[in-house]
């Protein structure tokens, strides 16, 4: 097989970046809007949020799919496509909600329900093509520098956006979320065109959807069953329960406890996107140059991650109660810089595990990781946000009932910190390898190389 170089790793990085900058304004800025402006109750975008995380359970079958199918880039494109058009739709609905609420909520159902899919297929064919495509002894670093972009798409969307929204308008919501998305999608058209290839061999096409099927369940099956595989998904989903929940709480927090505009709290969240973005970069120069791609390292980054994320989330609790005096903004990137240690620490482990077990179930594996953050993301965006209405509602106050969430927020990622301890062993290394398949130790001794 021959193995991406790096200018094809850095075009696969355009796409995540793309997708990222459409993801964003319907998270962060969308979210806002309802909450803030429209008043109405957190708990609709949260739903419609955890909606689109919902479809994402659909990953680990379409991992599979781009296992035994042989072509990604059409799952890439038409991922895009339909994230595009989602992205669009969700601006339309959130613009109408203003005037007409029932059928505007109705078309942002939709506009969710396409987020959702989009995301699925395309990054999870992303992530495969990834995975198969790159240099086992690249993996980590390709995986650091696509991410890296993503968190780049995040942050040069949420800031730019953030100036051509003000003065905000519901039109001005349209155009804006309308060029983003147009932009993003042919983007990412011109950054995929070519990077597969075209040599596919015919029987990875011939298998019968049935076959594929009854293929899929032995596959999961196999993979639930490797150690490392299944505490690596319990350890993603309760991490990114707490990281997913703040995504949709920082916004309304800085508009209702410290009257910020829409565009200002737009501003903030890429401040703090701009944070895990130097938290990522400190992490893969320490992890790439002082480790020289080993996992040694990646223990004490994982933890110091969790807990430095645990403590920056529970100082926002206590923020709010000062008020405009707290450094609201200096603190949010230092969350961000926690939060970006935390996370490539993470995404290193799991492209080293991508590969690690049975042969021919990296899509399954990364599917499975996958699905598991997106069922945290969704639950963490219900939970989060029906939990700051009820305490809005039992404790009267906005600034409490933060407080309140952001402390739930903070355990959270304190209990990520001890189930991390058990996905490493005490030298530093991934534990369970070694019940694993033969083919295993062979992959993590590549990837250390």
């Amino acid at each position: 097989m021959n193995f991406l170089n790096w200018l094809g790793i850095f075009r696969l990085g355009l796409v995540q970046m793309s997708l990222g900058s459409i993801v964003v304004l319907t998270t962060s800025t969308m979210n806002r809007v309802m909450v803030v402006e429209y008043a109405l109750p957190a708990m609709l975008p949260g739903a419609l949020v955890a909606l689109h995380y919902a479809l994402q359970i659909l990953r680990p079958r379409l991992g599979h799919g781009s296992d035994t199918g042989g072509r990604r880039t059409p799952w890439i494109v038409g991922g895009m496509a339909t994230l595009a058009v989602g992205g669009m739709l969700a601006a339309i609905a959130t613009a109408w909600m203003g005037t007409d609420r029932i059928p505007a909520i109705a078309l942002a159902v939709i506009a969710f329900t396409l987020i959702g899919l989009g995301v699925g297929s395309a990054g999870t064919s992303l992530l495969v093509l990834l995975a198969k495509r790159v240099d086992p002894v690249r993996r980590a670093a390709a995986a650091t520098v696509v991410w890296i972009m993503l968190i780049g798409g995040f942050a040069v969307t949420a800031g730019t956006a953030g100036h051509l929204l003000d003065p905000f308008s519901p039109a001005r919501l349209v155009t804006v979320t309308v060029t983003v998305s147009v932009i993003a999608f042919m983007v990412s058209l011109a950054a995929i065109w070519g990077v597969e290839g075209t040599a596919v061999p015919s029987a990875e096409k011939a298998a019968s959807a049935a076959e594929n099927k009854a293929a899929f369940r032995e596959a999961l099956s196999q993979v639930w069953d490797e150690p490392h595989a299944r505490r690596f998904t319990v350890f993603i989903f309760v991490s990114m329960l707490a990281y997913g929940a703040q995504e949709l709480i920082l916004d309304p927090f800085a508009g209702s406890v410290f009257s910020m505009t829409p565009g200002e709290s737009t501003k903030l969240s890429g401040i703090q996107h701009g944070g895990v973005f130097m938290g990522m970069i400190l992490v893969a120069i320490a992890v790439s140059v002082i480790g020289r791609g080993k996992t040694t390292l990646l223990r004490g980054w994982t933890i110091g991650g969790c807990l430095g994320s645990a403590l920056m989330i529970a100082g926002l609790a206590v923020g709010g109660f000062i008020g405009q005096d707290f450094p609201l903004r200096p603190w949010v990137f230092v969350l961000g810089v926690a939060n970006g240690i935390y996370a490539i620490a993470a995404i290193s482990t799991m492209m080293t595990l991508v590969g690690a077990g049975r042969e021919s179930r990296e899509g399954v594996r990364m599917g499975l990781w996958g699905a598991s953050q997106a069922i945290a993301f969704g639950l963490g965006g219900v939970l989060v946000t029906v939990a700051s209405d009820l305490a809005r509602y039992l404790l009267g106050s906005p600034t409490l009932s933060y407080a309140t969430v952001f402390s739930a927020q903070a355990i959270l990622f304190i209990v990520s910190a001890g189930l991390a301890t058990r996905i490493y062993t005490k030298n530093g290394e991934p534990a369970g390898l070694a019940a694993a398949a033969p083919s295993t130790m062979h992959a993590v001794g590549v990837s250390q190389s």
